[in-house]
């Protein structure tokens, strides 16, 4: 089971497929302020590998990266820039 984080908005990615898991995510966090906190309901492989890489290099925090008991996982990232 995941553990509990403060979030302040949500996204699920689970129905796109790479690139478009991360151009998703991207749009809804730079729709949030600087500081707020991002919840992406992702799958494993490819979105896993890639999406938090990609919010690295795009200089944003990850906070945590929990699994879910069905193999999906919650990214949860605060926006810096």
């Amino acid at each position: 089971m995941a553990e509990e984080h403060t979030f302040d908005s949500t996204v699920d990615i689970t129905d796109v497929e790479c690139p478009v898991t991360f151009i998703k995510a991207k749009v809804s966090l730079d729709e949030m302020e600087v500081g707020q906190v991002l919840r992406i309901h992702m799958n494993g492989g490819k979105p896993l590998r890639n999406v938090p890489r990609s919010f690295l290099e795009d200089g944003q925090q990850l906070v945590a990266l929990d699994e879910n008991d069905d193999g999906t996982y919650e990214l949860y990232v605060r926006r810096i820039q």
